[in-house]
């Protein structure tokens, strides 16, 4: 997870916010595309290998607009589902990392569509499907015990769904053909190493968060911020359009970015204390 917070304290200021929004705009654009031009997504936009090659470099991200659904009737629910998904994620992760997520998704499914072509000569057209897919067992994984509504009825725990889903994958990746395989495989790949690359990820301790605002403070005497992150030391002179909120179960005045405040580790005077006690103890 280092590599992660180094990326992230290098090139978060970059980080889009809210990007589930636009790409729920995005699919409403592709909707009314697959409505009003028939065959123009296929033709000109469609994540085509073989016209990729030929020049065609957009389809690398035109290919993104397809919508979860071409259902009239199902879109409006489908779209709240997902940017509820996206948006969840991106409060718990942080933008920055909601980010890098989406990104690794359209990345691998560029490398999928290209390998098909190249080794194994197939023209595939990837849609979204696969990338949604990661969406959800993203947020199955950050949030297991929630409740989804089957046909607005049936209650399924997140985590059972998710089972069902990656159950799913599995037999179709055994028993489908090399298409299928590179398909899931590569398609899905960015849910698969995401966490495993995070599997250790440790909220930052209490005692980091207060060296880090001790060390800001005394780098910075003439700083006009108002406001400054506890955790990544982001201000709102780096970040106009960032809200800062202090948190009420800290025990002290600790502030955090929109990205830090639900997921640090609450600081406590006794954590604190913890280290200072040990090493005189250890005397």
């Amino acid at each position: 997870m280092k590599f992660f917070q180094k990326l992230e304290q290098k090139f978060g200021r970059y980080a889009i916010h809210n990007l589930m929004y636009y790409i729920i705009v995005l699919y409403l654009i592709g909707l009314g595309i697959v409505y009003l031009v028939p065959g123009f997504y296929t033709m000109y936009l469609s994540l085509d290998a073989a016209m990729i090659l030929r020049g065609q470099i957009w389809r690398i991200f035109t290919f993104i607009i397809y919508p979860p659904t071409t259902s009239l009737f199902f879109a409006v629910f489908v779209f709240l589902l997902y940017y509820s998904l996206g948006r969840s994620l991106e409060r718990v992760w942080g933008a920055f990392r909601f980010n890098v997520y989406i990104l690794m998704g359209i990345l691998f499914h560029v490398a999928a569509a290209l390998i098909l072509y190249l080794v194994f000569h197939e023209r595939v057209l990837l849609t979204t499907t696969y990338l949604n897919a990661s969406v959800f067992l993203a947020y199955a994984v950050s949030f297991p015990d929630d409740t989804f509504f089957i046909y607005f009825v049936l209650p399924v725990k997140a985590k059972w769904l998710a089972a069902f889903e990656g159950f799913f994958y599995v037999l179709m990746f055994f028993t489908g053909g090399m298409r299928t395989k590179v398909e899931i495989g590569m398609t899905l790949a960015n849910f698969l190493i995401f966490f495993l690359m995070t599997r250790n990820y440790r909220r930052i301790s209490p005692r980091e968060i207060k060296r880090r605002r001790d060390f800001q403070v005394q780098m910075r005497p003439v700083s006009r911020a108002r406001h400054t992150c506890a955790v990544c030391g982001r201000t709102d002179e780096d970040s106009p359009g960032m809200e800062f909120r202090y948190c009420s179960k800290c025990e002290g005045n600790y502030e955090y970015c929109m990205d830090h405040l639900y997921t640090h580790k609450h600081v406590k005077k006794s954590d604190l204390e913890q280290t200072p006690q040990s090493a005189d103890s250890q005397r």
